[in-house]
C-alpha cells in the first residue's frame, strides 16, 4: 500500500522555500499580464485599426476570433498539462503567442489581423489556467485565496493599462506597436517560465493516451456555436439554411463528443467532473459571468470615444473606475477568503452587484454626465472582482491536484465559450442595430448624410468628431441606441449565476497539498470512479491506494 504524499498545513516555510514561491509567484504574474494585457490593449486602438484597414464590419472578428480560438485550447492544455506537466505546456503557450504577435504587427488588411489573432488565441488558451493549476501545485487551498486574488487583480492592472497604453500606442508609435509589444513580454514570459518554474517530476506516463478525437469534437462544436451567434440575424438570418444547418452541427457534433468522452481513457473534459455539485453550479455562473463581462468589456472603450468623442488614451483613463474596482475588490475578498476560510458569500455578492452594474450602464444616455457613467462602471468591476477568481478556487478545492489543471481548464473553457458567446452576440446585434440606427436617423439629412451612413464601415472616433453637429449627434444617438439597452438584457445572466451560487455547498478549504505531480495516469481513474460512487474528493486529503 503506498501513500500520496501531502505538504503540511499552509505553515511555516523555510527562507529557501519562501524564495523559490515568491520568484515562481511573479514568473507566474508575468505570463497572467501577458493574456491579460493582450485582450485589453487593442480596445481604444480597435475602432482606429478597423477604420484604417476598412473593416468595420469585420470588428466582430478581431475580438471574437482571440475568444474563439482560445477557447477551443483550453480543456486541451488543461488536459495535457495534468500528464506531462505544467512547465512544457505554458513555454508552448507563451512560444505560439509571440508568433500571432509578430504577424499581427505585419498585418496589411483585416483578414490577415484576424488570422493573427487567432494565432495568439492559440497561445493564450493556455497562459492563464496554466497559471492558475501551477500555483494549486504548490499552495493549499486555504493559502491560495490571496493568491489567487492577486492574479485575478491582473487582469484588472492589464484592463487599466491596456487601454491607456492602446491609446497611447494609436496616437503615438501606431496601433501596430499593440501587437509588437508582446514579443519582448513574451521572451520575458519565456525567462520567467525556464528560471522560476520549478516543480517537482512526473512519472512518465507512456499509458496516457491523448484524446485527440475529443480534442477535434470539441473545437469543431465550439466554432460552429460562435459561428452561429456571429453570423445569425446579421450576415444569415436565423431561419436561413446556413444558420439552421450549423446549430445542428452543433448538436450532432456536442453529442459526439460527450459519446467520445465516456469511451476516452484519458478524456479532454472527463465526464466525472460533472458529478461534482460544486463543479456544476461553479462552472455555470463562470459562463454567465464570461458572457456579461466580455460582452460589456468589449465594446465600451468604442461606445465611450465615439459618443464622448475623446481620444483613446482618454477613454482608457475613463475605465479606470471599473477595471480599479476590480483590482481592489479581487483582492480584498481573497485575502479574506484566507483568513477567514469563508467563500461563498463573495460570489453571491460578485452576481448581484454585476446585475446592478448591468442596470445601470443600460440606462445611460449621450448627455449622461461622465461621472455617472464611470460609477456604472465601477459596480460592474465591483461585481466582477468579487466572483471570478473565488469561482476558480471553489472547483480547485473540489479535486485533488492530480485533477487540478483538467478542472480548471475546464471552467474556464465554459466561462471563455460565454466570453465568445457573449462578444460574438453583443457585436453582432450591435453592428446589426447600429447599422438600422444610422440608416434611421441620416435617413432624410440630405445627400451629405447618407454619404456618410455608406462609409460607417470606415469610421473612425477622429472622423465622427469632425463631422457638423447635424450629422454628428444623429451618429453618437446611433451608437447609443445600439450598444447600452443590451446590457439591460444581460441581467437575467446575473439572475442565473446568483442562484446557480446558491447551490455551492460550502466545504472546508484545504491545508495541504496532495502530492500529484508524483502520481500515475491510474489517479484520473480512481478520481472517476471516487465521484461515480457520490464520494467528493477534496483537495489536500491524503489518499491510499493499493
Amino acid at each position: 500500500m503506498s501513500t500520496t504524499h501531502v505538504a503540511s498545513p499552509g505553515v511555516t516555510r523555510t527562507p529557501e522555500a519562501k524564495r523559490h514561491l515568491t520568484l515562481l509567484f511573479i514568473g507566474l504574474m508575468v505570463t497572467m499580464l501577458l493574456a491579460s494585457l493582450n485582450q485589453t490593449v487593442l480596445s481604444t486602438a480597435l475602432p482606429t485599426i478597423v477604420g484604417e484597414l476598412n473593416g468595420m464590419n469585420h470588428m466582430t472578428w478581431v475580438i471574437t476570433g482571440y475568444i474563439l480560438a482560445s477557447t477551443v485550447v483550453m480543456p486541451i492544455y488543461g488536459r495535457v498539462s495534468d500528464i506531462v506537466g505544467r512547465k512544457p505546456a505554458l513555454l508552448t503557450a507563451i512560444t505560439l503567442f509571440i508568433i500571432g504577435s509578430i504577424v499581427g504587427g505585419l498585418a496589411p488588411n483585416i483578414e490577415v489581423l484576424i488570422a493573427a489573432r487567432v494565432i495568439q488565441g492559440l497561445g493564450g488558451g493556455g497562459l492563464i489556467i496554466l497559471s492558475q493549476a501551477a500555483i494549486a501545485d504548490v499552495v493549499p487551498a486555504r493559502e491560495r485565496g490571496k493568491y489567487m486574488g492577486i492574479m485575478g487583480s491582473s487582469f484588472a492592472v492589464a484592463s487599466v493599462a491596456g487601454p491607456l497604453l492602446g491609446g497611447w500606442l494609436t496616437e503615438g508609435p501606431g496601433w501596430r506597436w499593440a501587437f509588437w509589444m508582446s514579443v519582448p513580454l513574451g521572451l520575458v514570459a519565456i525567462a520567467t517560465t525556464v528560471a522560476f518554474l520549478k516543480l517537482p517530476p512526473r512519472r512518465a506516463q507512456s499509458r496516457v493516451k491523448i484524446d485527440y478525437l475529443g480534442m477535434a469534437l470539441l473545437s469543431a462544436a465550439t466554432t460552429t456555436l460562435v459561428l452561429v451567434c456571429t453570423w445569425g440575424g446579421g450576415t444569415y438570418a436565423w431561419d436561413s439554411v446556413q444558420v439552421l444547418s450549423l446549430i445542428g452541427a452543433t448538436v450532432v457534433l456536442s453529442i459526439l463528443f460527450v459519446w467520445a468522452q465516456s469511451r476516452a481513457a484519458a478524456p479532454v473534459i472527463p465526464l466525472a467532473l460533472f458529478r461534482d455539485r460544486n463543479f456544476n453550479a461553479a462552472t455555470l455562473a463562470a459562463l454567465m459571468i464570461g458572457v456579461a463581462m466580455f460582452g460589456a468589456i468589449g465594446y465600451m472603450p468604442t461606445y465611450i470615444q465615439m459618443v464622448t468623442g475623446v481620444s483613446a488614451t482618454t477613454a482608457g483613463l475613463l475605465m479606470v473606475p471599473m477595471m480599479g474596482c476590480l483590482l481592489v475588490s479581487s483582492i480584498v475578498s481573497g485575502q479574506v477568503v484566507s483568513r477567514t476560510g469563508q467563500y461563498k458569500a463573495f460570489p453571491l455578492a460578485g452576481a448581484a452587484v454585476m446585475g446592478a452594474g448591468l442596470y445601470l450602464m443600460s440606462i445611460l444616455e449621450v448627455d449622461s454626465p461622465t461621472w455617472a457613467m464611470c460609477a456604472a462602471m465601477a459596480v460592474f468591476g465591483v461585481g466582477i472582482g468579487l466572483g471570478m477568481q473565488i469561482i476558480v478556487l471553489i472547483v480547485q478545492n473540489s479535486f485533488p491536484n492530480s485533477m487540478v489543471g483538467t478542472a480548471t481548464a475546464a471552467t474556464n473553457y465554459f466561462r471563455q465559450v460565454g466570453a465568445t458567446v457573449g462578444s460574438a452576440i453583443v457585436g453582432s446585434v450591435f453592428a446589426t442595430r447600429l447599422t438600422t440606427g444610422l440608416h434611421d436617423h441620416l435617413d432624410g439629412l440630405g445627400d451629405a448624410a447618407a454619404a456618410t451612413g455608406d462609409s460607417s464601415n470606415s469610421f473612425t472616433p477622429a472622423l465622427v468628431n469632425s463631422l457638423p453637429d447635424a450629422i454628428r449627434v444623429p451618429v453618437i444617438e446611433s451608437y447609443n441606441e445600439a450598444l447600452l439597452p443590451i446590457f439591460a438584457f444581460m441581467i437575467p445572466l446575473a439572475v442565473v449565476a446568483f442562484i446557480s451560487l446558491l447551490f455551492v455547498k460550502q466545504t472546508e478549504l484545504a491545508t495541504t497539498v496532495d502530492d500529484a505531480v508524483e502520481a500515475d495516469a491510474e489517479d484520473g481513474a480512481i478520481v472517476a470512479a471516487e465521484l461515480g460512487a457520490g464520494e467528493p474528493v477534496h483537495a489536500g486529503v491524503t489518499r491510499e491506494r493499493e
